[in-house]
């Protein structure tokens, strides 16, 4: 299904890794369910998973974090992580400790703590902004979805290629109030709607899942999900549009410092997570794509984790029992 070739730097080693790092950011942040205090959700996201990948022997490098240096002392873009700066394999993270910090503080569903790594230079390095997003599941022709066209005729080029009447698909977007013309649009033409209070990561992944009846994703988010979902689908397959939003000058310029010139360009799944990729997430409450952490008697906690290499196209379910207290 994959034609991907496997990574010489990625080693087999690192996808197991990767779960024992989103657990324990999973477990930090897992704590503070229910209490209403987002920042401290976050901050204990962030320190465990920073702790976990600087056990790791390699040279790693943020290219999707927190923010950059000023707004994020921790996992900030550009930060280097691993044990073996200058030695070991050299690879490029994009990360989110936490994805869905109010759903944390809350207790909703679908918090999640995810990464994704590849090697140096196979990760959009984005700035921290918005991007606008639109993907779709495996099985479609190339092609069928573009963010250069309305999401009507979106919807109506997936509605033709799944044989149904677009007012069968059914769309999953967050609620925003800067979604209300989408919605707008989208009930127009009689689309069911599947409105999500956050954790648009695990709402692009779903649709290459059957079992939760979604087609597309659409709708604008932060772009370091948008890079994570990309690495996501890479593994498993669908297709993928995101393009950078900017508010101000101020963002604009800070994209020319990392790079990017074309501040217009809508990017394809390939050029936000390309070559042989590794996504792994693990779930902090329960949710559509994971189960969440659970606490049981005699201190035992409980975990679910998926983690997908593109190279192999394998996709591996994780439950893990964790004995000591963390």
């Amino acid at each position: 299904m994959n034609a991907t070739p496997a990574s010489k730097v990625l080693d087999r080693v690192l996808v197991l890794e990767m779960v024992r790092v989103t657990e324990a950011a999973a477990i930090a942040a897992s704590k503070l369910i229910g209490r209403g205090d987002e920042k401290a959700a976050d901050h204990a996201a962030v320190e465990a998973m920073r702790a976990s990948l600087n056990e790791l022997a390699m040279d790693g490098t943020v290219v999707i974090g927190e923010g950059e240096r000023d707004e994020a002392p921790m996992l900030y873009i550009g930060e280097k992580v691993g044990s073996a700066q200058g030695s070991g394999p050299r690879i490029d993270i994009a990360l989110d400790p936490l994805e869905g910090t109010t759903i944390t503080a809350k207790a909703g569903p679908n918090a999640l703590a995810g990464l994704a790594i590849a090697e140096e230079g196979c990760l959009l390095n984005a700035p921290d902004v918005y991007m606008d997003k639109l993907a779709v599941g495996p099985g479609y022709p190339e092609g069928v979805i573009d963010l250069a066209r309305t999401p009507t005729e979106n919807v109506a080029a997936v509605a033709a290629a799944k044989g149904v009447r677009p007012n069968e698909i059914i769309v999953c977007v967050l609620d925003r109030p800067r979604h209300a013309d989408l919605i707008a649009e989208l009930r127009a033409i009689g689309c069911g709607i599947q409105l999500i209070p956050d954790g648009d990561v695990a709402g692009v992944i779903a649709t290459t899942n059957e079992d939760t009846t979604i087609d597309l994703y659409m709708g604008s988010g932060g772009a370091p999900e948008g890079v994570l979902a990309a690495a996501a689908l890479r593994c498993v397959g669908g297709q993928f549009n995101g393009r950078l939003l900017f508010r101000n000058d101020d963002e604009r310029a800070r994209a020319r410092k990392w790079g990017i010139e074309d501040l217009n360009k809508i990017y394809k799944l390939e050029e936000l997570a390309k070559g042989d990729c590794i996504f792994a997430a693990t779930g902090v409450t329960d949710g559509s794509l994971l189960q969440g952490v659970k606490r049981l008697k005699g201190g035992v906690m409980t975990t679910e984790s998926v983690v997908m290499r593109a190279s192999s196209g394998t996709v591996r379910w994780v439950k893990g029992d964790h004995r000591r207290a963390r």
